[in-house]
């Protein structure tokens, strides 16, 4: 089979199609891709590239050819899309990503309260803008657009505990709020399709088995993350569920993404049993990623390829101290072809 562009590559394995060995990627957004050798190395750095289209596209595009990850990922954080909504972000410092600091409503019910996400302003226009410029760069990389998952967004407008309580006491405001995020979520991701992205990937934290229960993952991640994926037309649709999944195992095959993304912890041979139809991606440790030697990123990566992932990938964000040397190590022993035939 003759080599593959990263684009190709990766197009084909989220369609489990025939590849010449399976893609290295991390998608960006809350799988955060960015660490401190990377900013320092091109003289990117947070938080100024959270708010610059430039120096965004910059660190993106500078990951890759440092020889990092096999495609452009933006944004760095998953809280977009909350502050366009009406919360207050900290941007956080070089070593610590945007987050939450003051959630604009105490209730559901208060939907009035919040803006709709407009993609010409702010962070928003931010991303997409960065999107085009990655684009113009190099089209044989993949970009990937990211959203932040319906319930995660949720539980950034709503303090999560009160969340929590209305999905049980006060399904019907906390349905017309999750229904308002999924709107502006379709707008978001239509856009950053439109300035260019190949694929785009919503991450849960928030709306994982653990933390809602068999019910309402069913009720609202599955639910409100299909919503937003069946709006969208891209050429990949990746969905990132953290944490144990023991408790939801048969209701993923629910979901309406090609590729499934997964944490460490989560055993490989399970995923693959439940999902035989959807392209897996992971689960390389992102703790291993960001303290072990290089070496030892080659051994899981030999072990993720011969399980049969079908996209490697950090198991989830990588921490910010993560040196890229183990990032190097990670996409080089994917590349080795004697590694891939085991």
């Amino acid at each position: 089979m003759h080599t593959l562009t990263p684009k190709e590559r990766l197009l084909a394995a989220a369609k489990k199609q025939q590849v010449d060995r399976p893609p290295c990627i991390c998608p960006g957004g809350m799988m955060n891709m960015m660490f401190r050798d990377i900013m320092e190395q091109s003289n990117c750095l947070w938080p100024e590239a959270h708010v610059d289209p430039e120096k965004m596209a910059g660190l993106a595009f500078s990951l890759y050819e440092a020889g990092g990850f096999e495609n452009y990922g933006v944004p760095f954080c998953m809280t977009v899309e909350a502050e366009a909504m009406g919360a207050r972000v900290n941007m956080g410092d070089l070593l610590c990503e945007p987050h939450v600091v003051d959630s604009p409503l105490d209730s559901s019910a208060r939907l009035d309260l919040l803006k709709p996400l407009n993609i010409n302003s702010g962070r928003a226009k931010v991303v997409i803008d960065a999107i085009k410029i990655l684009k113009a760069k190099n089209t044989d990389v993949p970009v990937i657009g990211n959203l932040a998952g319906p319930v995660s967004t949720a539980g950034m407008l709503v303090d999560m505990s009160v969340l929590l309580k209305e999905f049980r006491k006060k399904p019907l405001e906390a349905e017309k709020l999750m229904e308002y995020i999924v709107n502006n979520l379709i707008v978001f991701g239509r856009a950053q399709i439109e300035a260019g992205a190949d694929a785009i990937c919503i991450s849960e934290p928030s709306g994982t088995g653990e933390i809602l229960g068999p019910q309402r993952f069913r009720d609202y991640t599955v639910r409100y993350v299909n919503a937003v994926l069946d709006a969208l037309d891209v050429s990949a649709k990746i969905v990132h569920i953290c944490g144990s999944l023991n408790s939801v195992y048969k209701i993923l095959p629910e979901l309406h993404c090609d590729v499934f993304s997964f944490d460490s912890i989560v055993p490989i041979s399970e995923i693959k049993a439940e999902l035989p139809e959807k392209a897996i991606m992971g689960n390389i440790s992102t703790h291993a990623l960001g303290t072990m030697p290089p070496e030892k990123i080659r051994q899981l990566v030999r072990s993720c390829q011969q399980k049969g992932m079908d996209i490697i990938a950090p198991a989830c964000g990588l921490p910010t101290t993560t040196p890229l040397t183990n990032i190097r190590a990670m996409v080089e022993a994917v590349r080795d072809v004697k590694t891939f035939a085991g």
